[in-house]
């Protein structure tokens, strides 16, 4: 009794030890997605504590400098843990994507099946039917395979995954016309090899002639162009330094509505709800005419390609260099005026300095200020919730004692790797 009491408490003990965040069972997120949640609930902790002035050890609390980068460091430190257990957890969660995305697929074919065989009463059960049935297997027997080569990085979602790690909308919209446009030619393709009469088979074969399916064909091309360009578009513009990008932990189906920071954006919100709306009443025109493809009318397609340059246009216009706009001594209340001297404070003032998505202390604790030769590193300032130092328009650093005194250029490297004007103060003894 005593060694099944053991042996069982040692399972327990192993049972806790692999999922209690880090988990060595293959691609199982339980243990990545606890030791997250641990590390960000320890983390939020340290920096509400720190914001109350809790755990300050006394070698320092004599000094505000000393203290406001002891605080810094440590929860740079903590951060970097939190960061990589949040790249842990995307990954475990990656990895079992593609089982989720392929019984989504097969869940829609069982949902086909079940629709057909509902309006197949009364009517009757055609040749139209069974070629849709084949297409839609045809159809989930690809994504699955090609799910399963693409498994480690989400499985089916992996071609509308962008660099940045997060769900594109113009992939994701193009990639729904290029599924929809291959399934409606595989059921033609099934009805012209059940087609016996030759009148029958000719009659299939003008249904893909480009008179009946101008409207389709165009979306299908605007679409697919569109995903191309803006893929061009970004990644020309990062390089080019005039965009900021950071990477996302994992992606999320809110990303195809939302930019980088979580906010809703109109250019995104309206190309898929278009989108959307245009590819169902696609499939409508194919289930009532499966011998051609949809004919879309031009009404609705010219209001897709409204849609598709207001998209475009709306990545253009998004983002910016950062830029500084002035640099002054940081000054307390009750203080007189003075020159810059080194070793104290100063207020850089300006515009996006933290890039959309990057407002984790991860990605704060990056963030440097060159001064003249020296590199800077932004100290994090905790306040509840949140934190004071740095923001998207004002940084708060020391100016360094190895700074020779005399004009001095001040610049700033934003998380994203961009660097900002020069901005000459001078500094003296």
């Amino acid at each position: 009794m005593a060694v099944q009491e053991a042996r069982q408490g040692a399972d327990a003990s192993a049972r806790a030890g692999v999922h209690g965040g880090g988990c060595t069972c293959g691609d199982c997120p339980h243990g990545a997605r606890t030791g997250h949640r641990r590390a960000v609930a320890e983390f939020l902790v340290k920096r509400d504590g720190f914001a109350a002035g809790q755990g300050l050890p006394a070698a320092v609390a004599h000094s505000a400098s000393a203290t406001r980068q002891w605080v810094s460091d440590e929860l740079t430190q903590s951060a970097a843990a939190v960061a990589e257990r949040g790249r842990a957890e995307g990954d475990a969660w990656l990895a079992l994507l593609w089982r989720r995305t392929a019984c989504t697929v097969w869940a829609l074919v069982v949902l086909l099946l079940l629709v057909q065989a509902l309006t197949a009463i009364g009517a009757g059960w055609t040749a139209a039917r069974t070629a849709g049935l084949l297409a839609a297997l045809v159809v989930a027997g690809t994504l699955t395979a090609a799910s399963w080569f693409h498994r480690t990085r989400g499985g089916v979602l992996a071609p509308v995954i962008g660099e940045d790690n997060r769900l594109s909308t113009s992939r994701a919209v193009a990639a729904l016309w290029v599924l929809f446009v291959a399934y409606a030619v595989l059921v033609l393709a099934g009805q012209l090899a059940a087609a016996s009469a030759p009148g029958e088979r000719d009659e299939l074969i003008a249904g893909l002639e480009l008179a009946r399916g101008a409207g389709v064909v165009t979306v299908l091309a605007v679409t697919c162009a569109i995903a191309v360009l803006v893929r061009r578009l970004v990644g020309t513009r990062v390089l080019g330094q005039r965009l900021q990008k950071v990477r996302a932990d994992r992606p999320r189906a809110a990303d195809l509505l939302t930019d980088d920071s979580g906010r809703g954006t109109f250019a995104d919100i309206q190309y898929a709800v278009i989108g959307a709306v245009a590819l169902v009443f696609a499939a409508v025109r194919l289930a009532r005419r499966p011998d051609q493809l949809p004919d879309l009318p031009w009404g609705l397609a010219a209001v897709v390609l409204v849609s598709a340059a207001t998209y475009v246009a709306g990545k253009y216009a998004e983002g910016g260099r950062p830029v500084v706009l002035s640099v002054v001594r940081a000054r307390e209340a009750g203080d007189l005026d003075a020159p810059i001297r080194t070793g104290e404070d100063i207020e850089i003032r300006g515009a996006g300095f933290v890039p959309p998505g990057a407002d984790g202390a991860a990605r704060l604790s990056r963030m440097v200020v060159r001064i003249g030769t020296v590199h800077v590193h932004v100290p994090l300032v905790p306040v509840a919730g949140g934190f004071s130092n740095p923001t998207d328009g004002l940084l708060t650093v020391p100016v360094p004692v190895d700074v020779e005194p005399g004009r001095v250029e001040v610049r700033v490297v934003t998380a994203a790797g961009v660097e900002t004007n020069a901005y000459v103060i001078d500094v003296t003894e």
